[in-house]
């Protein structure tokens, strides 16, 4: 049984975390409550409000809520496909002494992610401009003809346009996570399988990738959360959902219904949809990831 002065460090800490906990409570779990019960309210012109699953009923027919999913689905799965490679390379690179003068190069790989995605769109806008973007002048001068690609009025092109930004914002900042996972691998192992007589590519896949999965799990789980929560990186890109809606998003979408049309209720059912779309993604990336990226053998 415990002493009573072995109960004073609980009780201190527990003093210590009220103010996080109070203000968690107030300000995160009652509007998660709260929002619950909106989501179930169904209201009529004359004021009245009556509990019913009409908003539920309804989201599972939206087609515009369909088609937001089926674009941040799109670009979910494009940019991890195209976010994990090339942080692995990077990563691969800075950790092999390759890269001459890191800490400049880890400087220049964190800059994009603390301009945020308002500037990046503003600026990737000015760039990828149709007539006066630096993108196609510089193809008009290299190509020797005027080119004129609609990046950003075409929606064949908007999802590429949107992974542009988004690879350019996060690359930089997953590669030094990975490249410091990396550097907790003891040199020993690629010592042994050198020995054994294991080329690169074998010392990364057997000791490399399997050492780096709980680090490339993590990279998976907030891509997948961060793609689901985008809005400000096409909203000011396009300056909306983009041509045939075709960079609409999820948050998008429910920013449009709860506050440019004021329909807080299915609002809220809208926001429980996706919570359900990124709960299921994130299960069947953690059940894929397990059977990937496993323990292997050494070399």
């Amino acid at each position: 049984m415990r002493s009573s002065s072995s109960r004073v460090p609980s009780r201190t800490s527990f003093l210590m975390l009220s103010p996080f906990l109070l203000a968690f409570a107030i300000f995160v779990i009652l509007p998660l409550i709260g929002s619950v019960g909106l989501s179930f309210r169904r209201e009529f012109a004359s004021g009245e409000s009556v509990f019913s699953l009409a908003n539920y009923r309804f989201l599972f027919r939206d087609r515009l809520f369909w088609l937001a999913t089926l674009n941040t689905t799109a670009f979910t799965v494009l940019f991890l496909v195209l976010e994990i490679p090339l942080c692995l390379a990077i990563a691969a690179g800075l950790r092999s002494g390759y890269a001459r003068g890191r800490g400049i190069v880890r400087f220049a790989l964190l800059c994009p992610y603390f301009i945020g995605p308002v500037y990046a769109s503003v600026l990737f806008a000015a760039m990828l401009d149709t007539r006066y973007g630096l993108v196609n002048r510089f193809l008009s001068l290299l190509l020797g003809h005027e080119v004129q690609i609609p990046f950003l009025t075409d929606p064949r092109l908007s999802l590429a346009s949107m992974l542009l930004v988004a690879l350019w914002l996060s690359v930089g900042f997953g590669s030094l996570y990975l490249a410091a996972a990396m550097q907790g691998i003891p040199g020993a192992l690629y010592d042994a399988a050198r020995v054994d007589g294991a080329g690169p590519w074998a010392c990364f896949w057997h000791i490399t990738l399997p050492s780096v999965r709980p680090m490339l799990a993590f990279l998976m789980f907030i891509g997948t959360i961060q793609s689901f929560q985008l809005f400000e990186l096409p909203y000011v890109l396009f300056g909306g959902p983009g041509p045939s809606s075709a960079g609409m998003t999820v948050v998008m979408y429910l920013y449009g219904v709860g506050f440019e049309a004021g329909n807080f209720p299915y609002a809220s059912a809208v926001g429980w949809g996706i919570v359900l779309v990124v709960g299921i993604l994130l299960i069947m990336q953690y059940i894929l990831l397990r059977q990937v990226l496993r323990e292997r053998p050494g070399p």
